[in-house]
């Protein structure tokens, strides 16, 4: 049966608001809850981006049953694999086992703003791959020293560490990313309901595959598709540009002639339950074990928790 989870969309909503979303999401039913890893939201609109690993911790403690996972953090300019390994050790903890940890290959928009720049798609892809190993040996609990074409690390050891690790999701957007990071990652992360990602996958046959997909439920319909168009036009461009724009401002630029009906051709919109569960189902059908649901907008955000998601997950699972 297809799992549905919850995501604390950190750039749309505050620190204090995600936790209390992360409870209500919880008590609604979802199976998990994701949190996106920014410095920047993706349209000055959202206007939020608290860090993420302290709203993680947070939840962890304001949380029992619900797995919780990074969708996802880049390992690679702004953090350090290092520093991200012992990050989702303590997280693992925190949880009592309930974290996955998800990677990829980040975006210009949160990595640039440590001035490192911002590598070509392949080495972006090749210093994931490298992180992925450095992550992997540090939680073995050993101490480590590597000497990479990207990374050094030395002397490093995780001291506060899960007894059975930390599983790692990688976020890929094609089969062939699918078959290269299969047998590094533990579950597969991807925002298209493409079939022909998940049969690229090269990994465990037991492997999660975690979808995303937007809605934006509201008692509105046009309403509702006037806060998608502003809150989340910029997921028009596609991955292999949204990539590459380094600040909000690029974002409006990119998506200055996205049309609101262009949006609800893409987001579901509007107060129909079985409108909405027919785009979400979209996933399943594709053969993701995994699908986490994105409320867009803060406005409506308590209101779709309180009186909206446990009728949705019932037709979902129904």
């Amino acid at each position: 049966m297809t799992r549905y989870g919850y995501t604390l969309m950190t750039e749309q909503s505050g620190p204090k608001q995600l936790v209390d979303y992360a409870v209500a999401a919880e008590n609604a039913g979802f199976d998990f809850e994701v949190s996106s890893d920014h410095y920047s939201p993706w349209l000055t609109s959202q206007g939020h981006a608290p860090y993420a690993w302290s709203v993680l911790g947070a939840v962890a403690h304001a949380t029992n049953r619900v797995e919780l996972a990074t969708y996802v953090t880049c390992p690679t300019v702004r953090y350090h694999p290092a520093v991200i390994a012992q990050k989702a050790a303590t997280m693992q903890l925190l949880s009592d086992g309930r974290f996955i940890l998800g990677l990829g290959a980040g975006e210009n928009l949160n990595e640039h703003v440590v001035g490192e720049g911002w590598a070509p798609v392949a080495q972006r892809q090749d210093m994931l791959e490298e992180a992925i190993h450095i992550i992997r040996e540090l939680h073995t609990g050993e101490l480590v020293t590597w000497d990479g074409e990207y990374f050094r690390v030395d002397s490093a050891r995780i001291w506060d560490l899960p007894d059975d690790g930390v599983e790692i999701g990688v976020a890929v957007s094609s089969a062939a990313g699918a078959s290269r990071f299969g047998e590094l990652g533990d579950h597969l992360i991807t925002t298209e309901p493409d079939s022909s990602i998940l049969d690229g996958w090269s990994g465990s046959a037991d492997a999660r595959t975690i979808g995303q997909i937007p809605i934006c439920w509201g008692p509105d319909k046009q309403e509702a598709i006037e806060l998608a168009h502003d809150q989340f036009r910029w997921f028009a461009g596609g991955w292999a540009v949204n990539a590459d724009l380094p600040t909000p401002h690029g974002f409006a630029g990119a998506s200055q002639f996205v049309r609101p009906e262009d949006v609800a051709a893409t987001i579901p919109c509007g107060p129909d339950l079985d409108e909405l569960a027919a785009g979400i189902a979209e996933y399943a059908g594709a053969g993701f074990t995994d699908v986490a649901l994105v409320q867009v907008g803060d406005v409506n955000q308590e209101r779709f928790l309180a009186e909206v998601a446990e009728p949705l997950l019932e037709k979902l699972r129904g």
